[in-house]
């Protein structure tokens, strides 16, 4: 943990500064965690019901960091586990099949008003559309989110082996696939 992480924890574990302490740290870390929860659930509302419940349990997990990652590094955890709840929770609602899920993926990006991407981010989604759900969130976490391997292996407590084994098989459809398209 860096100076900064443990001024921000000793602040938020103090009753006297706790609350304005959260609010630094929503301020600080909202926008990312936005991002990187709407990679995951894809809408603007979903993303902002995730993101209100991960920090609902920042809040109330702060007592039990044990500092054996980073803050950034456990609140991205607690993003994309809240994430993962989400999508499970709804694909037991209303899926069938993992292809249902690919296929919704897509439709509902290209029906989200708050996408604005244009025709070549729009052939990446639905390339991505293609993979396994895990295959996506890895590529995610590292192409956007710029996570280190070690970090994303933090994350999904999955071996980084195995996530470098994913990510580059997707870069390699990314790649295969776009070249057919051009």
């Amino acid at each position: 943990m860096n100076q900064s992480d443990i001024e921000i924890l000793t602040r938020l574990r103090d009753e006297k500064t706790r609350e304005d302490s959260f609010a630094e740290l929503i301020d600080l870390y909202q926008e990312r965690l936005y991002w990187h929860i709407r990679k995951i659930v894809i809408t603007h509302d979903n993303a902002r019901d995730v993101l209100q419940n991960t920090f609902i349990r920042i809040y109330r997990g702060v007592h039990t960091f044990k500092g054996n990652s980073s803050l950034y590094t456990w609140m991205f955890r607690i993003a994309y586990n809240e994430s993962i709840r989400f999508i499970e929770k709804n694909k037991k609602e209303m899926y069938h099949s993992i292809d249902d899920v690919n296929t919704n993926y897509l439709r509902t990006l290209k029906q989200d008003t708050y996408f604005d991407g244009n025709e070549v981010q729009m052939r990446l989604h639905r390339i991505l559309s293609g993979v396994t759900e895990k295959q996506r969130q890895v590529f995610q976490m590292k192409y956007y989110d710029d996570l280190s391997f070690k970090q994303i292996s933090e994350i999904t407590n999955i071996a980084e082996s195995t996530l470098k084994s994913s990510y580059y098989t997707v870069v390699k459809i990314i790649e295969k696939k776009i070249t057919l398209e051009l």
